[in-house]
């Protein structure tokens, strides 16, 4: 059985994504994480914050972390940020993130939407969190599933 990120995007497409990360993540101390999964029973904004935490992505010293979540079969998907990048981001910003995304996704262009989802998100993070030059990676780029 191939694994939910084979089915949502071939392997250079998957490079490309985490590719699109690591660039976001040049110009921030913030944080980026994509997870996708087959199913989401009830919200997908519930279920990303359950993942933000199980992936550890509140442990970040600024609170800055975005994850993008994405569930595949059920054709949900949810944009979440920590406390310290919700609090100084434009209101309704993670909802125009997410337009820019539904766009791409309703098209099938799964690999366009996730990176234009980034690079609206890094360009946030890279306002209000700059990258420092003792900034580390906190958190891995590459996909998570479940």
């Amino acid at each position: 059985m191939a694994s939910v990120v084979e089915d949502f995007l071939n392997t250079e497409e998957e490079q490309e994504v985490v590719e699109a990360i690591r660039q976001a993540e040049l110009k921030t101390s913030g944080e980026i994480r994509v997870h996708l999964e087959r199913q989401c029973k009830g919200e997908a904004l519930e279920r990303a914050k359950v993942l933000f935490h199980h992936l550890k992505m509140d442990n970040t010293k600024a609170e800055n972390g975005v994850l993008i979540y994405v569930a595949v079969d059920a054709k949900k998907f949810a944009v979440c940020g920590d406390r310290g990048i919700n609090e100084v981001v434009p209101e309704g910003f993670w909802q125009s993130t997410k337009d820019l995304m539904q766009t791409e996704f309703k098209n099938r262009k799964f690999k366009s939407g996730l990176v234009k989802g980034i690079t609206s998100a890094g360009e946030q993070l890279a306002q209000f969190f700059p990258w420092d030059d003792d900034d580390i990676n906190e958190l891995s780029d590459e996909i998570s599933t479940s």
